[in-house]
Order: C-alpha cells, then structure tokens, then sequence
C-alpha cells in the first residue's frame, strides 16, 4: 500500500484571503515504511511574507523570490502523489490551500476521500490530551532536536514516525533518513533473535512432498518452483 505524509508551509492561514503555499513537502509510504522517496520544493507566493509566518518558518521574500511558482511544479507535484492517500496533520488546512493552489493552475482538485487526518485519529486515539505534532513525538519519543522552525520535509518525516505509532502498524521507531526519527536498536531494547535448540519437525508428509515434487515436474523445465527445489 502506498501513502504519502505531505506537509505545506504557508503565507498565512487562509487561501480564501490571497495566502499561499510557499513550501511542499512529500514522504512515501510502502506499507508503512518509508520507501526512501521524497518530493520537496519551495515556491514564489508572488505576495509579500507577513511576520508572523516568517517566526514560524523563516521564510523570506528574499529567499523565495528566484523559486518556481506554483503553476510551474503542479504537474510534477501531482505526478509524485498520484492516486496515493495522503497522510496530512490537521488535514483541512492543507487540502484547503493545496486545491486554492490547484484550482488557480486549472489542474485536477484533490478530493477528501484520499486524506487521513492524523490530528483526528490521535485525537480519537488520545482523547483530551494535545495532539499537535511536537506533542505527539514527545508522546512516541521522537527526537525533536532538529525542529528549531517548522520546516515541511522534516515535519513529514517526523509525522510518518507518529503516524506509524497511530495506527499500530510497527512498534519500533523509524529512522528516516538521519532525519526526525529514531532507530530501534535491538542491542539496547535487550532484544535478540537465536535459534531454536531443537527445529521444529517438518509438517509436510513424504507422501505431500513426492506429490508436490509429482506436480512440479508436469509444469515443464522453466516452472518458477524449480527456483525453490
């Protein structure tokens, strides 16, 4: 199964009131795992940076002047996230700027049913306790020593880790890339693998085996169980 953690940065906390998205960050997901594929980039808002968005990014006209808009990136952006469900923290926000975005490009719009709110399935999992994204990875034991401004890859790459921990898919924390997540050390953990004193006895009867072995050599010299005989 493929899912994407997808985060945004923005201009500021409404695309109905002329915002915009400024930063995309994309982690793939295989089957919870994260697959090694990434999608970033940053984007020209062709407005000014307020304040109060800078303190939370840092962010500034400066920097983002000489970056692709939008438009430009719309394409590649939906050709990475294709058909995937995208895993988002407080998902409105971005699914609401993120269709602003694409409605504005004339491209396709995203649609709700392909979204999974981790800030809903912590608060259901976690009823009355914080559920932003610092407080979960305090929660999971997430290292949050990199996160000094919000950034939307590291902030992807710190949710796949909580978003692994919400939905019990594994127990060991991930380690993404060096990056906002932290590895399962067995040696720690006092966890060790060793084999049995004594296998266990075969549960195949000869009888099974010579009648598997029968039906093999009817399916001919390029039969892919030959690659396991």
């Amino acid at each position: 199964m493929r899912e994407i953690i997808l985060d945004t940065e923005t201009t500021g906390l409404d695309p109905h009131e002329g915002h915009r998205i400024v930063e995309i960050g994309c982690v793939e997901l295989v089957n919870s795992i994260p697959s090694g594929r990434t999608w970033h980039c940053y984007l020209n808002p062709e407005r000014d940076m307020p304040e109060q968005a800078f303190s939370v990014h840092g962010l500034s006209n400066d920097f983002l002047s000489d970056k692709p808009l939008f438009a430009d990136k719309a394409d590649e952006f939906l050709e990475f996230v294709e058909s995937a469900k995208l895993v988002i923290h407080n998902a409105r926000f971005d699914f609401g700027f993120l269709n602003a975005e694409l409605e504005r490009s004339s491209k396709p719009l995203l649609t709700w049913d392909r979204i999974v709110d981790t800030l809903a399935l912590a608060r259901r999992r976690h009823p009355g306790a914080p559920a932003s994204l610092d407080a979960l990875c305090r929660r999971y034991g997430i290292d949050l020593s990199e996160r000094d401004l919000h950034g939307a890859l590291l902030d992807c790459r710190l949710l796949a880790s909580v978003y692994v921990e919400l939905v019990g898919g594994k127990q060991a924390r991930l380690e993404l890339a060096g990056q906002g997540g932290r590895q399962a050390d067995r040696s720690q953990s006092g966890f060790s693998v060793a084999p049995r004193p004594t296998p266990l006895p075969p549960r195949l009867t000869a009888d099974e085996r010579d009648a598997h072995q029968n039906f093999v050599a009817t399916l001919g010299e390029d039969a892919i169980w030959r690659r396991y005989e």
